[in-house]
């Protein structure tokens, strides 16, 4: 008929529906509250939908005036087992910024979603969020609705309850629907017709806003209240989108644990422990299917790669959050991530700090000696000969006898040869073999081949000494003929004193090598001039003085490839063995290093060493 036209069906990929456009979020999380702000400030809706209980309203207003301080919405459930419900308002929710744009740009809010009973379940499975920051959003959006979710009567009910409230907006304004990713298509769907008025609760009793207290907010939050700091910092400006970037705020966290576990211990990261931190969690959120890792992965990291100590420090600056404050004119409380979520784990830390009541000795033992008057013991010094504290050279040259068995260990599997079973078991069955190739129905057994040769010297590297920490350097003979000659740079011992003419150093590296009474001072043998660093110095000394075939390299990284035929030219080969791999509690037992002015020194040592 004339006047008429033709309006084309919506394309079913689109969000943008008439006078509706659709924002669907993953709930909880931070890039997705960004998409959000954004998109309301740029479209400036005239209402703004969400799903959220209506029956809610009014405690969810009252926790947003609140923001930046979180706020929980405790509500008592009216189910079977009459548990209670606490919901955190969080900033990085996308349901939450959506309010809090919404109110700044003059929206009104809308809450959609019909408090009827049960929620039905929906899979929320998302990809991991991380992925919009090197995608589009549309992208993301669009291949996960490629993939068909479950659908059910239930679903469709809930969705159409949804769509009813939708349906009731303002007809002449422009409406932006946030909803949740899973449920994006059953609303859509429901959109389509008109949709009668769901039988739901119109107002819910009990329904209370609480302060959490500023200790439990790591257990509660979906996002770790350290991200958040940073995100309200953000959203002001809207500008560096680095500052929030999960890797960034992962490595300032990592540095600002590092700062208060070096201020609390006295002890440092070194760089090979950060930059296997970066690994493990990384492969830790990979076992998650995850690109970031969440920030019980990171603590794992922490507590694996260094001890629970940097793990706690870990623990507490994600927990940071400058913004709540334990006073307030709501009711403040304590609870657990048990009390929020379903599925929660376990993590145990030992933190091993002096606590007060330890510092509180019994009577009758003695206190650590002190000075009477400051200088006092440097004093005994004379500089006329320096030697070691025994004790301590029986642990070193123990840790050293292990780390030439694991040398010969690790060439010992390196020359594992693996077959089919045929008549012999060998050396045992290789059950990754067998289970691998278990399709065939055969047994794999392993032949280990005998490593001809020993261990001779072992070099063990904490420090390559970048910024010249270490600037004492030395060279021992070995006393008798089961010690070993040891060249090491390390901290100036004198310079901190713990008795008269008895100094407490820090090795940064040393090199041990058998038998005894060979070495010629390392540190001025022009033999050596042309390495680059300490490390390569000790090297190149350990190929020198090796009278076996193989020498062990235990650093953070392995030495240079120029090394690998110096050392063929010597006649020798290098076992590199990665500091990472050997216990931290054993390597800082062994890397304190006491040097004593004089041999008469060593029978008072005892009295004055801890």
């Amino acid at each position: 008929m004339p006047g008429e036209i033709d309006l084309p069906f919506p394309d079913p990929a689109s969000l943008e529906r008439g006078r509706f456009s659709y924002f669907p979020v993953v709930p909880g999380k931070l890039e997705f509250a960004i998409e959000v702000r954004r998109a309301i400030l740029r479209t400036r809706p005239q209402v703004i939908a969400l799903e959220l209980p209506t029956t809610l309203a009014l405690a969810y207003r009252r926790a947003v005036s609140r923001l930046p301080e979180m706020s929980v919405i405790f509500y008592p459930d009216e189910g079977e087992d009459e548990q209670a419900v606490y919901v955190p308002v969080e900033p990085c929710d996308p349901f939450v910024e959506a309010i809090r744009s919404g109110i700044e740009v003059g929206a009104e809010i809308v809450f959609a979603d019909p408090d009827s009973g049960a929620r039905p379940h929906l899979p929320d499975d998302y990809p991991d969020t991380y992925s919009i920051r090197r995608m589009p959003l549309e992208k993301y959006i669009e291949a996960y609705r490629v993939w068909p979710q479950p659908r059910s009567e239930a679903i469709a009910a809930h969705a159409g309850g949804i769509a009813w409230k939708i349906q009731g907006a303002d007809p002449l304004a422009r409406v932006l629907v946030v909803v949740s990713l899973n449920l994006m298509d059953p609303l859509l769907d429901a959109m389509e017709k008109p949709q009668a008025q769901p039988m739901a609760r119109v107002k819910r009793d009990g329904v209370q806003v609480l302060n959490p207290h500023p200790d439990c907010l790591v257990e509660i939050t979906t996002e770790y209240p350290h991200l958040q700091a940073r995100y309200e910092a953000f959203r002001q400006l809207m500008t560096d989108t680095d500052s929030i970037d999960r890797p960034r705020a992962q490595l300032a966290l990592f540095r600002e644990a590092e700062k208060a576990y070096e201020a609390n211990t006295g002890e440092r990261l070194m760089h090979w422990q950060r930059r296997m931190l970066g690994r493990y969690a990384r492969n830790l959120a990979l076992v998650n299917r995850e690109l970031a890792a969440r920030v019980f992965d990171l603590t794992v990291s922490a507590r694996s790669v260094v001890d629970d100590n940097y793990g706690w420090e870990v623990w507490e600056a994600a927990n940071r959050y400058p913004f709540q404050k334990v006073a307030s004119d709501l009711l403040t409380i304590t609870i657990s991530g048990e009390e929020v979520w379903l599925d929660t784990k376990r993590m145990r830390l030992r933190r091993r700090l002096p606590s007060q009541k330890r510092r509180l000795r019994p009577v009758g033992l003695k206190p650590r000696k002190k000075e009477k008057i400051p200088g006092e013991w440097a004093k005994e010094l004379n500089g006329n000969n320096i030697c070691s504290y025994p004790p301590e050279d029986l642990v070193i040259e123990n840790y050293g006898r292990f780390l030439k068995k694991k040398g010969k260990s690790i060439l010992s599997e390196e020359r594992v040869h693996t077959e089919p079973f045929t008549t012999s078991l060998m050396d045992g069955v290789d059950l990754r073999e067998t289970i691998r190739n278990w399709h065939e129905g055969r047994i794999y057994v392993r032949s280990y081949q005998k490593i001809q040769g020993d261990v001779g010297s072992v070099i063990v590297i904490f420090d390559e000494d970048r910024d010249a920490r270490y600037p004492y350097m030395t060279t021992w003979l070995g006393e008798h003929q089961n010690e070993s000659d040891m060249a090491f740079y390390s901290t100036h011992p004198f310079d901190n004193l713990v008795g008269p003419g008895i100094g407490r150093g820090e090795y940064g590296g040393f090199l041990m090598s058998l038998p005894a009474r060979r070495m010629f001072d390392v540190w001025q043998d022009p033999d050596y001039d042309f390495a680059e660093t300490k490390p390569e110095r000790l090297l190149l000394a350990g190929l020198d003085y090796s009278l076996s075939q193989y020498v062990v390299y235990v650093a953070a990284k392995p030495p240079r490839s120029v090394f690998r035929n110096i050392a063929a030219r010597f006649g020798r080969t290098i076992v590199y063995i990665p500091i990472g791999q050997l216990s931290p509690v054993s390597l800082k037992k062994i890397r304190v290093v006491h040097v004593l002015d004089g041999y008469d020194k060593r029978e008072i040592a005892r009295e004055y060493l801890w």
